[in-house]
């Protein structure tokens, strides 16, 4: 087989082959849109990712993953093809293949009480997910990479391999359970700064007390010289140990509002300019050629506004 048309052009047809595994999300759904067999589909993949000397798909236990040059590939090629494909007037399936899941990602916390609810009205619509939780800079790694198609980061992605855009703000606040809340001086902790605070253990998501250390320099004013008694790398297990009595930490408003309502948890300040992290929705630049994944951004979009 060869790798180009008579005229030195790239083979349309593997190109098309290309276009379809890539919106069926594997080999066996692309070949069967073409009306080709498995291998005919892999030795046109194969001679197409020579040509172009880059890999295309990644393979996954079930189907397969764009690569980011292929995402940015089949937003070039999409629009040409689909023209030509309606000029040549070839079939149209009778019915479609359902898209492959979105496969979204982000913090954990965030996924469970605000990404996840908000998205819960587009599974009755056919919509699939596929979520990930981890920290946002392994996973805006990944998301350059090709192995997710939406980020729900709470850091802004440095460089233009990707874009950002601001999803929604989020409070901290200094909070305790109401008894241990009982043995703070408030009035001192208001005059004095964390003075006030000394012995009272403190409860983090990470050893480098992250959350904790820009609190105290954002409103103290001051560096955070303190370990942790209970590291626990999720913030809704933070919370359940502050509430059970532990210690105290900073939780974003969002996580506690609940319990901030019932009393099971107090805050210990209610600062005038409290710390706020901005959170961003992060994808790849392009135009998608999934229509669910424009889905589930718009739908995002649209919650991070009342967040």
């Amino acid at each position: 087989m060869v790798d180009r048309d008579s005229d030195g052009s790239l083979d349309l047809n593997q190109l098309r082959t290309f276009l379809a595994v890539h919106r069926a999300g594997s080999v066996t759904a692309g070949a069967r849109l073409v009306g080709l067999s498995q291998p005919t589909v892999t030795t046109q993949l194969q001679a197409l990712e020579k040509r172009l000397g880059y890999r295309l798909f990644e393979r996954l236990p079930r189907g397969v993953v764009s690569t980011a040059a292929a995402v940015e590939l089949a937003a070039r090629v999409a629009g040409p093809m689909d023209a030509l494909d309606g000029v040549a007037g070839r079939a149209v399936p009778a019915e479609p293949l359902p898209q492959p899941p979105v496969r979204l990602a982000g913090p954990a916390e965030l996924l469970a009480v605000r990404a996840l609810p908000a998205l819960a009205p587009l599974v009755a619509r056919g919509v699939r997910l596929t979520v990930t939780a981890g920290l946002s800079e392994e996973l805006l790694a990944g998301l350059r990479a090709g192995h997710y198609d939406l980020i729900v980061s709470t850091v802004r992605p440095r460089g233009r391999a990707l874009v950002a855009e601001p999803l929604a703000d989020e409070e901290f606040v200094l909070v305790a359970a109401r008894e241990l809340a009982g043995r703070v001086d408030i009035a001192q902790l208001r005059a004095d700064g964390p003075a006030a605070l000394t012995g009272l253990p403190l409860i983090s998501y990470s050893a480098d007390l992250p959350i904790l250390r820009r609190y105290w320099r954002h409103v103290f004013g001051v560096r955070l010289a303190a370990e942790a008694a209970v590291v626990v790398a999720d913030l809704r297990a933070v919370r359940a140990t502050v509430a059970a009595g532990a210690g105290i930490s900073v939780l974003p408003r969002y996580l506690c509002t609940a319990e901030l309502a019932s009393g099971t948890l107090i805050p210990l300040l209610e600062p005038e300019d409290p710390p706020i992290n901005t959170g961003f929705l992060v994808r790849r630049p392009g135009a998608s050629s999934r229509p669910h994944i424009d889905l589930v951004h718009d739908r995002l979009r649209a919650a991070g506004r009342t967040w």
